[in-house]
C-alpha cells in the first residue's frame, strides 16, 4: 500500500472507528482487517528517529534508498529534505520519504512540498493516536462485548507487544506514552522559545514558516491530548503500574504554566487515583498508604508551581483513598494505626486543599472545558461569583476536543461519586459552615454594618456546580441519582435541597437541571419536587426543602410585592462577583434560578407542562407577566420569557392563542398591573415595553425566541398551514389586529440596530440567530398554495380553511410584513452583514456555535426571500395595498424590483457563499450552495460587469467578482476535494455528510449549466474552464490541465462510484451517478464545451472505463431491496432507483454515440476499431490484454423490465367529484401530479367535510383518511410510472441511435456487417410488435431501427445465400416484414408508426427482389399479403390518399412494391383489391387537381407534394404494366383526368405556376411521369384495343403544340433548347415518339385527312 493510500486509509480508519464508537458501522469485518494490517504502525507510532549526520551525508550524496528502491535526488530535493529534518528534528532519510509521499497532495492543495511534508508527518501521527485511542476506548467498553466480542481486546494486546512480536510487560506502553507527552511538552517549549526569540530580535520570519509553526503548535497539542486519553484508557484496562503514578507525580512540578497540557493530565491523575486508591483497585493497602504519604508530603517537599492543581489532585486522591476506611479494615498493615486520627488528618488536609482553591480549580476546568457559546448569563454570573478570586479562572484555556471533554466530565463525576460516598462528614461540615457564616454575616450587618463580612467559602455551591458540569448533556450518567432512592446519591440530593442559601439555590438548581435531562429524568425531578416519592427513607427527617410548593410560594410572594411596588427588585445581581453583597436579600437571583428550573423541566417533560398549566391556584402566565413589570431586572424578565416559551413546547393551538392574548395585553398595557417607568409622557405602552426589552441582551434574545415559538405551527397543524397561530382579532379592542408591531420590533428595531448594540460579536450572532429564526418561521408557515387552489380549483377555500377567509389569512399573516422588511435598506444591510463572516473564523467554529447557526440562518432567509418574492410582489402585495385601513407606513425600498437587485449591490456575497461551501460545515455548505445556485442562475446577475468590476472585459459578473477577489481556485479546489469518493461513505448511505455535499454540489452545477447554455457561467469557471465573454478554454498548468479540477473529480466519481451495495441497486448511489453523468452530458452536448470535454474524456478513456463496469439487469434485480414485480415497487424509492439507472444508461449510450460520430468524422481508424470492439464485448488494455464487457446488445436488457403501475382509481365516497387536475402553473414536469398540492386539496376537502358535518364519528374520520391515502398512493404510482416510461423511452432512443450509428460507420466486411444487422433484427422485431399497442413512442424507435437496419443490409451478401445460415437470415428478414404487416392491420396503431412500417415493408420487398432466391421470397411475400387480409390493403389505401404527406408517400411506395410483386408473380390479387376499394378510381381522378394543389401549396411544402405525385403516378405506372391494370386505369378516366388537369396545354416555355425556383424543371418532371403512365397504359392495352388507341391519338392531337415544341427543342430546330434552364426532355421526347408510333398517330391522320386536306405535320 502506498503511503498516500496509507494516510488516506488512516483517515478512513479513523472515521470507521468513530462509527463503531457511535454504533453506526455496518462493515465491522473490514475494520478489524485494516486494524490488523496496521499493528506494526501502531507499535511504532511513538517512535521518532532523530536527525542523523550519517544519513544527512547520504542524502547529500544524491543517491538514496527508500523502501528498497534507489532514487537519484537533485539539490532542491536535498535542501527540502534537510529543511524538513530540521523542522521536525527527524532523520534525514525519513524526511526524504515524507517528501516523496506528500508530493502529490502538496500539488493538489497548492502548498510547498516542505509545508505539506510537515503536515503529513503530524497528520499521520495524529490519526494513529486517535485510532489507538478509539480502539482502546472500544476495548474497555463492557457494553460492546456482546456485539464486538474480544476482537478489540486482542488487537490491543497485539499492539502492546514489542517490535519483534514478543510479549513484555504491557505496562511499558503507558511509560512510553507518558514519555512522549513529556517530549511533546519540550517540543512545544522549543517552538515557543523560537517564536519569542524572533520577536525579541525583530527578525522577519517567512509566511510559510509562520504557518508551519502555527500548525505544529496546534497539532502537537492535539497529539498531547490524544496521548492523555490513551494513557487513561490503558490505566482503565489494567495496563499500568503503580510506579507510573509515582513517575507522573514526580513530573507534575515541571508544569509551571496553566495551559491545555495541564488539562490533558487530569484524566490520567483521576484515573490513577481510582486505580490505586479504591479498595477494589489494583493496589494493596500498604502501597496505597505509601502513595498517600507521597502525595501528602509532596506539598511541602516538592510543591507544584500550580498550587491549585496540586490542591485539586489532593482532593481527587482523598475522595478515592478514603473509601478504604469507610468500613472497619482488617489486615496487618493497619494494626496499631489510629484510624480516627488519620481521618481527622485527611479532613484537615482536604479543607486545606479547599483553602488552596482546589474546588475553584476543578470548577474552573469544568467551566472552561464547557464553554457557554450561548451566553447563559445567569449561569455565567453564578460561576463568576464562585470563582471571583481564582487565578485559574482568569487563564485562557482552549476548549478540548469533544471526546476529551466527555472524558474529563466522566472523571469529575467519578470524583463526585467518590466524595459523596466516602467523605459524607466533610459534606455535612460544608452545610454547617455555611449556616455559621450566614448567621455571622447577618449578625454583623445588624450590629456593626461596617464590619468586614467577606470570606464566605461556598464549597458546597462549587461542588454542586462541579456535579452539574460533570452530568450536563450526559443523560445516561444521571441514572445513578434517580434509579435507587436508597442510594447515597439520592440521599445527597434530598440533603442538599434543605436550608439553602441564595447561592446554594442557584447551584442546586443547576445541578438538578443537569440530572433532569430527557423525559424520564425530568419527570423524576418533578416527582422529587412534589415530595411524592413513596420510597423516601423514613430515617430522613422532613426539613424545609426545595419543592414546587416552595417555588410557587416564592414566585407568588414577589409577584405580590411587584404589584405593590414595581421597583422592589434591584437592578443588579448581588452575587455577580461582589462578595460583600453576599446576603440573602430579596433579589431576582433566586427567582431566576427557580424560573430556569421550571423552564428546563417544561422543555423536557410533557407531564410537567401539563401539571403546571392545570394548577388553578397558581396562574403561571399571570405571574410571569407580572414579574416582567419589575424594573431593572432584565435577566429575570428573560427567565420569564423562557418559561413561557418552554410551556409552548409541543404546543396546542388553544394554548398558543391564550399565550398570544396574554402577551399582547401585557405589551399594550392591558394587564391590571403597574407598568415600567415611561420614556416620556406621550409614549405608548408598547413603545415602553419594546424599548425596555431592546436595551437588554437577555431580554431581546428570549423575547425573540418566544415570538418564534408562538409563530411555530402547533402539534395539531397539518402541512396545509391554513390557520393563523394567533387569534384573528388579536388586539382588535385597542389597535388594528395582527402581530405587525411584534414583527416591526424584531426586524425594524432589534435587527436593524444590531451593529450598534453594545454586545460583543458572539452575542450579536446570537441575537441575529434568534431574529432570523423568527423570520424563517414566519416565511415558511405561509402557504402560497392556498391562493393557487382558490383560483384554480373548485374547492371553497374560504369555507374549508381554518381561518375565517383567505383574505384574512393573507392580510394578517406576518409573511407580508416580513417580506416588506426584506426589501428595506436597513434590514438588507444587517442581513448582508450577518452573511459576511471571516471564512477562517467560520472554518474554525463548531457546527453548533452562534456564528455558524446565525450565518446559516441568514442564508436560509435569503433563499426563502428569493423563492417567495414572486408570490409577495405579484399576489400578496397588491392585495395588501387594497387593505389600506389601519396599515402602517410601507418600509420597503420601492426602487428594488427584486431581491437580486440588492444582491447586485453586494456581490461580495457570491464570494462568501463559495468560500463557505468549502469551510468544512455540512449545513453551511448545503445552504450556501443552494442559494448560490439560485443566484448563479439569475439572469439579472449573469450580465456583463462594468469595467471596475471585471479584470476581463465583458465577462460574467459573478465570475468577475470572484476573480477580482482571487478566490476562484480556492473555491474550486474545496469543491473538488468535497467530490472525492470515499468507499466508507457507502456504509452510511445518503446520511453520510460526504454524500449530501456531493449531491448539493452537483445540483448547483446542473442548475447553472441548464440555465445558460450559450455562454460561460460560474459553473464553467468552477469546473476548471477558463472563461471569457462567450467562449471557454483550458489554461496551461491549470487544475484542469493537470487533471485536478472539479471536472475531473466528477469524472472519477462517475467511474468509481458504485450503483449499490452487495448487488442491491441503491437509489442514493444511482442518484449521485446520474447527476454526475448529466453534468458531463451537458458539457459534451454544449457547443461551448463539447470539443474540450470530448477530448478530455477520450484522453481518460472514459468510454472504456464505463463499459467494463457495466452489469446486466433483470426482473430479479433488487432496487432498494425490491424487485420490479414487487407490489410496492411503484410507491417506494425502488422506482426512483430504477429510473435513475435508466437515465444513467441513457447518458452512457449518448456519450458512446457522440464519441463514435466524432471519431468517424476525424478519421481515426485505430480508435474507431477499439470502440467498435468494446461495443461488441471486448476492451483492449494498453498492454494488449482483452477485458470482456457487455455488448451493445447486452445493454438492451432494460427493455425486458416491465413494471406494474396502479391504474385502478380508488372507489371514493368522501372525495368523490373532487377535481385533482390542478397544477402549480409551472412548465417543468408537465403531466406529473404535484403531490404536495394534491395533499393540500385533500386536507382542504377534509376540513370542508368536518365543518359541514359529513365527517362526525371516528369511523367516518378513518374512512376519509384511508381514502386520502389511496388517492396519494395512486398519484404517486402514476407519477413514478410516467417517470419510468419517459426514462425508458429516452434510453431506448439512445440505444437505437448508437446501434444505428455503429452499423452505419463500422468498417467491416459485408458478411460480418450483415450478421450484426441480423442479430439486431432478432432483438428489435419482437419488440416492435409488442410495443405497437403499448407504447407508440417506443414502437416508433423500434420501427426506425428496423428500417435503418434494412437499409444498411446488403441483400446480395453471402449471409442470405442458400445455406442454413442463409435460411436463418431470411427468416429474420421475413419476420420483420410479416410483423410489420400484422401491426399495420391493427386499427389502434398510429399514423406515424404506420409510416415507418410501410417503409420497412417496402425496403424488404425491394431488397428481396435483388436476391438470387427472389421467386421464393416473392411467393412468401404474396402469401403473407393475402393472409393479412383485405383490411391491410384498405388501411394502406386510406393512408395513401388521406394521411400525412410522408405517410401518403410511404403507403404509395408500399403499394407500388406490392403491385410489382403481384406482377412478377402474375397475380391479380393486389389490383383486384385496389379496385374493390375504389382506390384506382380515386387516384386517377385526383390527377385533375394537380395544378390547383401546386398553386395553393407553400413553397417549402412543394418538394414533398411533388414527391407524392411522383409516388402516386409511379404506382399507377406499375399497375398499368399489366393488361388488367391498364384497363382499370383507362376505365377510371385516365385521359379525362389528364385533359382536365391541363398540364399538357400550358405554355411549354413557362410551365405551371409553382412557388419554386425550379418551377420549369418540376413541370417537365410531372409531364414525364404522366407521359410514362399514358404510354404504358396504351401499350399494355395493346393495339387491338381501339378505344385506348383512339384515346391516345386524341391526347396527341389535343396537345399537338406541346409535342411539336418538345420535338423541335429536342432536335434544336430554330436554335431553341432547354439547356439554359437545366431541363432534360430527352426521355419525354422518346416517350412521345413511342406513343405516336404505338397509336399510329401519323398514319391515322394521313388516312383521315387525305392528300387534299392534310394538316401540318409535327415537323412542318
Amino acid at each position: 500500500m502506498e503511503e498516500e493510500e496509507g494516510l488516506e486509509g488512516l483517515r478512513g480508519l479513523h472515521q470507521d472507528l468513530i462509527s463503531v464508537d457511535e454504533f453506526r458501522l455496518s462493515n465491522i469485518d473490514r475494520l478489524w482487517a485494516e486494524l490488523e494490517a496496521r499493528v506494526v504502525e501502531f507499535r511504532q507510532l511513538l517512535d521518532k528517529p532523530a536527525r542523523n549526520e550519517g544519513n544527512r551525508k547520504t542524502l547529500q550524496s544524491g543517491a538514496i534508498t527508500l523502501d528498497r528502491e534507489q532514487y537519484s535526488v537533485n539539490k532542491e530535493f536535498q535542501e527540502n529534505a534537510i529543511q524538513v529534518a530540521d523542522i521536525l528534528d527527524l532523520d534525514e532519510l525519513a524526511s526524504a520519504q515524507l517528501l516523496l509521499e506528500s508530493e502529490e497532495d502538496a500539488e493538489i492543495l497548492a502548498r510547498s512540498n516542505v509545508t505539506f511534508a510537515v503536515i503529513h508527518f503530524h497528520e499521520r501521527r495524529q490519526f494513529l493516536l486517535e485510532c489507538m485511542r478509539l480502539l482502546l476506548k472500544i476495548s474497555i467498553d463492557n457494553d460492546r462485548q456482546e456485539d464486538l466480542g474480544d476482537v478489540p481486546g486482542q488487537l490491543v494486546s497485539s499492539i502492546l507487544e514489542s517490535k519483534d512480536g514478543s510479549r513484555p510487560d504491557e505496562s511499558l506502553y503507558v511509560k512510553r506514552c507518558m514519555r512522549s507527552m513529556a517530549d511533546i511538552e519540550m517540543w512545544l517549549q522549543a517552538l515557543g522559545e523560537r517564536q519569542q526569540g524572533t520577536l525579541v530580535l525583530g527578525q522577519v520570519v517567512p509566511q510559510e514558516l509562520n504557518e508551519i509553526t502555527a500548525f505544529q503548535l496546534q497539532s502537537l497539542e492535539q497529539q498531547h491530548e490524544s496521548l492523555g486519553a490513551i494513557t487513561h484508557h490503558l490505566i482503565k484496562a489494567n495496563k499500568a503500574d503503580v510506579e507510573h503514578f509515582r513517575t507522573l507525580l514526580d513530573h507534575m512540578p515541571r508544569l509551571d504554566r496553566m495551559n491545555n497540557l495541564v488539562l490533558h493530565y487530569i484524566p490520567i491523575i483521576i484515573g490513577f487515583t481510582g486505580w490505586c486508591g479504591r479498595t477494589d483497585g489494583n493496589v494493596d493497602i500498604a502501597e496505597a498508604r505509601s502513595l498517600n504519604m507521597k502525595i501528602m508530603n509532596q506539598k511541602d517537599s516538592s510543591p507544584w508551581p500550580l498550587r491549585e492543581f496540586q490542591a485539586a489532585t489532593i482532593t481527587w486522591w482523598l475522595a478515592e483513598y478514603s473509601a478504604r476506611y469507610t468500613e472497619p479494615p482488617g489486615g496487618s498493615p493497619l494494626q496499631k494505626v489510629d484510624l480516627e486520627s488519620e481521618a481527622r488528618v485527611r479532613s484537615d488536609v482536604f479543607f486545606q486543599a479547599l483553602q488552596d482553591d482546589a474546588f475553584q480549580f476543578t470548577l474552573s476546568i469544568c467551566s472552561q472545558s464547557n464553554p457557554d457559546l450561548w451566553y447563559d448569563t445567569t449561569r455565567i454570573g453564578l460561576i463568576n461569583f464562585l470563582l471571583h478570586d481564582s487565578p485559574i479562572h482568569s487563564s485562557s484555556l482552549t476548549p478540548p476536543s469533544p471526546h476529551f471533554r466527555i472524558l474529563l466530565m466522566e472523571k469529575f463525576q467519578s470524583f463526585a461519586d467518590a466524595f459523596i460516598n466516602s467523605m459524607p462528614d466533610i459534606l455535612r461540615q460544608f452545610k454547617m459552615e455555611e449556616d455559621t457564616q450566614r448567621i455571622r454575616i447577618r449578625s454583623a450587618l445588624r450590629n456593626n454594618p461596617s464590619e468586614d463580612i467577606s470570606g464566605q467559602s461556598f464549597h458546597l455551591e462549587r461542588f454542586l456546580l462541579i456535579i452539574s458540569f460533570s452530568l450536563d448533556q450526559r443523560v445516561d450518567a444521571a441514572e445513578t441519582f434517580w434509579d435507587d432512592v436508597e442510594s447515597n446519591l439520592y440521599g445527597f440530593l434530598q440533603w442538599a435541597s434543605r436550608r439553602q442559601t441564595t447561592p446554594c439555590v442557584g447551584a442546586f438548581c443547576e445541578m438538578l437541571r443537569s440530572i433532569a435531562q430527557g423525559e424520564k429524568y425530568a419527570t423524576a425531578a418533578h416527582h422529587f419536587l412534589l415530595e411524592e416519592s413513596s420510597s423516601t427513607p423514613a430515617r430522613i427527617r422532613k426539613l424545609p426543602s426545595l419543592s414546587w410548593t416552595h417555588i410557587f410560594d416564592e414566585l407568588n410572594f414577589y409577584t405580590t410585592k411587584i404589584r405593590e411596588q414595581p421597583a422592589i427588585l434591584r437592578s443588579a445581581n448581588e452575587y455577580d462577583g461582589n462578595v460583600d453583597n453576599a446576603v440573602e436579600l430579596e433579589s431576582p437571583f433566586m427567582l431566576e434560578n427557580y424560573l430556569r428550573l421550571i423552564s428546563h423541566l417544561c422543555n423536557e417533560s410533557d407531564l410537567v407542562r401539563s401539571w403546571i398549566l392545570t394548577q388553578s391556584n397558581f396562574p403561571l402566565l399571570d405571574v410571569l407577566f407580572n414579574l416582567c413589570n419589575s424594573q431593572g431586572a432584565p435577566r429575570l424578565h428573560a427567565c420569564c420569557f423562557s418559561v413561557v416559551k418552554a410551556l409552548l413546547t409541543e404546543k396546542s393551538a388553544d394554548l398558543s392563542q391564550i399565550v398570544w392574548t396574554s402577551l399582547d395585553q401585557w405589551v399594550f398595557g392591558r394587564l391590571a398591573s403597574p407598568q415600567p417607568k415611561v420614556l416620556n409622557a406621550s409614549a405608548h405602552p408598547d413603545q415602553i415595553i419594546f424599548h425596555t426589552i431592546a436595551e437588554s441582551f437577555e431580554e431581546t434574545r428570549e423575547f425573540s425566541t418566544l415570538l418564534r415559538s408562538l409563530m411555530a405551527p402547533s402539534i395539531q397543524s397539518t402541512q396545509l398551514n391554513d390557520q393563523l397561530p394567533f387569534p384573528e382579532n388579536l388586539g382588535s379592542a385597542y389597535r388594528m389586529p395582527g402581530i405587525e408591531p411584534f414583527v416591526d420590533f424584531v426586524l425594524g428595531k432589534v435587527y436593524t440596530s444590531l451593529a450598534a448594540r453594545p454586545e460583543d460579536k458572539i452575542q450579536q450572532s446570537i441575537i441575529a440567530w434568534d431574529v432570523l429564526n423568527f423570520a424563517v418561521v414566519c416565511l415558511e408557515s405561509f402557504n402560497e398554495d392556498l391562493v393557487i387552489l382558490a383560483n384554480r380549483s373548485r374547492i371553497p377555500v374560504d369555507e374549508a380553511m381554518n381561518t375565517s377567509s383567505l383574505l384574512a389569512y393573507v392580510r394578517l399573516h406576518p409573511f407580508s410584513r416580513i417580506m416588506e422588511w426584506m426589501f428595506n435598506d436597513r434590514v438588507l444591510n444587517a442581513l448582508f452583514a450577518t452573511a459576511h463572516q471571516d471564512v477562517d473564523e467560520v472554518a474554525a467554529a463548531s457546527a453548533d456555535s452562534p456564528l455558524i447557526l446565525s450565518l446559516v440562518r441568514s442564508i436560509d432567509v435569503m433563499y426563502l426571500v428569493m423563492e417567495l418574492q414572486s408570490t409577495y410582489l405579484d399576489i400578496v402585495r397588491p392585495l395588501i395595498k387594497l387593505q389600506t385601513t389601519g396599515r402602517k407606513q410601507p418600509v420597503l425600498n420601492p426602487t428594488l424590483a427584486s431581491f437580486e437587485d440588492s444582491v447586485a449591490l453586494n456581490l461580495g456575497l457570491i464570494v462568501d457563499l463559495g468560500l463557505y461551501a468549502g469551510a468544512g460545515n455540512q449545513d453551511l455548505a448545503v445552504t450556501s450552495l443552494r442559494l448560490l445556485s439560485r443566484l448563479a442562475s439569475s439572469r439579472k446577475l449573469n450580465v456583463s460587469p462594468t469595467a471596475a468590476q471585471s479584470q476581463r472585459p465583458h465577462g460574467n459578473r459573478l465570475i468577475s467578482v470572484i476573480e477580482q477577489n482571487d478566490e476562484m481556485n480556492r473555491i474550486a479546489r474545496s469543491l473538488s476535494l468535497s467530490m472525492q469518493f470515499d468507499m466508507r461513505e457507502l456504509s452510511n448511505g445518503n446520511d453520510a455528510p460526504g454524500w449530501t455535499i456531493k449531491s448539493v454540489i452537483l445540483d448547483f452545477l446542473i442548475q447553472c449549466l441548464s440555465t445558460f447554455t450559450d455562454r460561460p457561467t460560474l459553473a464553467h469557471a468552477l469546473l476548471g474552464f477558463s472563461c471569457s465573454a462567450m467562449t471557454v478554454d483550458v489554461e496551461p498548468e491549470s487544475a484542469f490541465a493537470d487533471g485536478l479540477s472539479l471536472f475531473h473529480a466528477i469524472l472519477h466519481l462517475v467511474v468509481e462510484y458504485p450503483n449499490g451495495i452487495d448487488g442491491d441497486m441503491q437509489s442514493w448511489c444511482l442518484t449521485l451517478k446520474q447527476k454526475s453523468m448529466r453534468i458531463l452530458s451537458m458539457l459534451w452536448n454544449s457547443p461551448l464545451t463539447s470539443i474540450i470535454t470530448m477530448l478530455e474524456l477520450r484522453e481518460k478513456e472514459f468510454l472504456f472505463a464505463l463499459f467494463i463496469r457495466q452489469a446486466t439487469i433483470g426482473p430479479r434485480t433488487p432496487w432498494d431491496e425490491r424487485s420490479i414485480d414487487d407490489p410496492e415497487f411503484m410507491i417506494t424509492e425502488s422506482a426512483e432507483a430504477f429510473g435513475q439507472y435508466l437515465w444513467q444508461r441513457r447518458f452512457l449510450l449518448e456519450y458512446a454515440s457522440t464519441e463514435v460520430r466524432l471519431v468517424s468524422s476525424e478519421g481515426i481508424p485505430s480508435l474507431q476499431a477499439k470502440i467498435f470492439s468494446t461495443l461488441l464485448g471486448s476492451t483492449s488494455k494498453p498492454d494488449g490484454e482483452q477485458i470482456p464487457n457487455l455488448t451493445i446488445f447486452d445493454l438492451f436488457d432494460f427493455i425486458e423490465l416491465n413494471w406494474r403501475p396502479n391504474t385502478n382509481w380508488p372507489n371514493l365516497t368522501c372525495f368523490a367529484g373532487l377535481d385533482f387536475n390542478v397544477d402549480a402553473g409551472t412548465q417543468e414536469n408537465s403531466g406529473f401530479k404535484d403531490l404536495k398540492l394534491t395533499d393540500e386539496m385533500i386536507t382542504l376537502r377534509l376540513n370542508e367535510l368536518r365543518k359541514g358535518g359529513r365527517v362526525k364519528t371516528s369511523d367516518e374520520e378513518q374512512r376519509a383518511i384511508a381514502e386520502a391515502e389511496q388517492i396519494m398512493l395512486f398519484f404517486q404510482s402514476k407519477n413514478n410510472s410516467m417517470k419510468l416510461a419517459s426514462a425508458r423511452v429516452q434510453t431506448l432512443k439512445a440505444w437505437v441511435d448508437l446501434l444505428t450509428l455503429i452499423i452505419d460507420t463500422c468498417d467491416v466486411e459485408r458478411a460480418a456487417k450483415s450478421v450484426l444487422i441480423l442479430q439486431a433484427l432478432q432483438l428489435a422485431t419482437p419488440k416492435l410488435e409488442e410495443f405497437a399497442l403499448q407504447n407508440a413512442e417506443e414502437a416508433m424507435d423500434m420501427g426506425s431501427l428496423v428500417l435503418a437496419l434494412l437499409f444498411q443490409l446488403d441483400f446480395e451478401a453471402s449471409a442470405l445465400d442458400r445455406s442454413r445460415a442463409g435460411d436463418v437470415a431470411n427468416d429474420r428478414l421475413f419476420s420483420a416484414f410479416r410483423t410489420s404487416l400484422r401491426v399495420i392491420s391493427n386499427p389502434q396503431v398510429g399514423m406515424e408508426l404506420r409510416d415507418v412500417l410501410y417503409r420497412i415493408c417496402y425496403r424488404y420487398l425491394s431488397g428481396m427482389a435483388q436476391t438470387s432466391d427472389a421467386p421464393v421470397h416473392r411467393r412468401h411475400g404474396t402469401q403473407t399479403v393475402k393472409t393479412s387480409g383485405e383490411r391491410t390493403i384498405n388501411i394502406i389505401c386510406d393512408d395513401a390518399y388521406g394521411a400525412s404527406p410522408t405517410c401518403r408517400i410511404s403507403a404509395l411506395l408500399l403499394l407500388d412494391a406490392l403491385a410489382a410483386l403481384a406482377q412478377a408473380e402474375k397475380s391479380s390479387y393486389i389490383i383486384e383489391s385496389l379496385m374493390r376499394t375504389n382506390f384506382i378510381q380515386v387516384v386517377v381522378e385526383s390527377i385533375d387537381s394537380i395544378p390547383r394543389e401546386l398553386r395553393e401549396t407553400p413553397a417549402k411544402e412543394i418538394p414533398l407534394l411533388l414527391s407524392y405525385y411522383t409516388s402516386k403516378l409511379a404506382l399507377l405506372l406499375t399497375i398499368s404494366l399489366t393488361r388488367l391494370g391498364a384497363a382499370h386505369i383507362t376505365n377510371a378516366g385516365l385521359f379525362s383526368a389528364v385533359r382536365a388537369c391541363g398540364l399538357f396545354s400550358v405554355d411549354p416555355d413557362i410551365g405551371i405556376e409553382i412557388d419554386n425556383s425550379a418551377a420549369l424543371s418540376k413541370y417537365y418532371a410531372l409531364l414525364l411521369s404522366l407521359t410514362r403512365l399514358i404510354t404504358s397504359t396504351v401499350i399494355s392495352r395493346g393495339a387491338q384495343n381501339e378505344a385506348t388507341i383512339q384515346a391516345g391519338r386524341e391526347f396527341l392531337a389535343e396537345n399537338r403544340p406541346l409535342v411539336v415544341s418538345l420535338l423541335k427543342r429536342s432536335a434544336r430546330i430554330g436554335g431553341v433548347s432547354f439547356d439554359d434552364e437545366g431541363v432534360d426532355v430527352g426521355e419525354l421526347v422518346e416517350l412521345m415518339v413511342v406513343l405516336i408510333a404505338v397509336t399510329g398517330f401519323l398514319e391515322f391522320e394521313e388516312q383521315r385527312d387525305g392528300p387534299k386536306s392534310r394538316k401540318p405535320g409535327f415537323f412542318t
